[in-house]
């Protein structure tokens, strides 16, 4: 029998459908029905390196790997790709190959959104985001889906030829987050931009990850004095800052919960006398899960 798989070269992007696919995937992971693995990385011959993201959606019988190379040049840009393979857990058939270029900005986005909308109370109604290139304006666009009332300053260290109307441009960091309830870093610094002792109790401040070597926007230091949630466990090994804080005698036992507790609703709640500080380094159960809904939405699109 000929098997058809689809090739999705132009994914396309539905929020609330992702946040819904994320949601469902981390509840799976509450209870037991999935797993996550973590990331695998191959250091290739000559510089650069192939992570590897594997993930599986029980409900909807896919398994998923992301794979993304990091090819450093001679001269520019390193080159760095994304693609999502889909595997029928039934069969064991491929039933789609993916671009997960823009998908691993919308992961990444909808997975800080997520996990901002779970920590911050109901009466949050400022929020900052730190860095305006598309993955800022991705997390920009995650939020309102979760919390459509909350205004929002950004902050670019390069002005943006356009800003979402929205929004509010500020100066600097310190403009974009005075008095805001919700900072979210959204940058690809390889040093700490932001110290978030420095901010109120009860901030909730969300970190990413990105190619740049040793990345991290908060210091090492800080680590100790925050109340600390991750996506998973497994980035106490991947976070610089949580590594080295570590290190440095931090006891990654003080982790208050993951996004799956969060999710789940049995993560303790932010202790009240701290800033709350979310880390995200990227999983494949985030890829599988917006992955899934854009093979979905091809599917939907294809039989329209």
């Amino acid at each position: 029998m000929l098997h058809i798989m689809l090739l999705i070269r132009n994914p396309q992007i539905d929020e609330r459908e992702i946040l819904t696919t994320l949601r469902r995937a981390f509840t799976d992971v509450a209870t037991g029905k999935a797993t996550i693995p973590g990331q695998f990385v191959v250091d290739l011959p000559g510089g650069g390196d192939v992570i590897q993201y594997p993930g599986i959606l029980a409900d909807g019988g896919l398994y998923a790997v992301k794979v993304s190379p990091y090819l450093p040049q001679p001269e520019g840009k390193a080159v760095v790709t994304a693609w999502t393979l889909l595997l029928d857990t039934v069969t064991g058939a491929p039933v789609a190959l993916i671009n997960a270029g823009a998908l691993t900005t919308e992961r990444t986005a909808a997975t800080s959104a997520l996990a901002a909308d779970l920590l911050l109370p109901p009466t949050a109604q400022t929020a900052a985001v730190v860095g305006y290139g598309p993955v800022g304006r991705a997390h920009v666009r995650y939020l309102r889906a979760l919390r459509p009332e909350i205004d929002v300053r950004v902050y670019a260290r390069t002005p943006p030829a356009a800003v979402d109307p929205t929004v509010t441009l500020a100066d600097s960091i310190d403009a974009a987050v005075a008095g805001a309830d919700l900072v979210m870093l959204c940058t690809s610094a390889a040093e700490a931009v932001l110290d978030p002792r420095r901010l109120p109790v009860g901030t909730v401040v969300t970190s990413i990850s990105t190619n740049a070597p040793g990345a991290h926007e908060i210091p090492a230091t800080a680590v100790p004095a925050l109340d600390v949630y991750l996506d998973s466990r497994t980035t106490l090994t991947v976070a610089t800052e949580l590594r080295l804080a570590r290190v440095d005698g931090w006891d990654g036992t003080a982790v208050r919960g993951t996004l799956a507790d969060l999710v789940a609703g049995t993560a303790p709640a932010p202790s009240g006398d701290r800033v709350v500080y979310f880390r995200s380094v990227g999983l494949g159960i985030e890829d599988a899960a917006v992955a899934s809904a854009a093979y979905r939405a091809q599917l939907s699109g294809e039989s329209a």
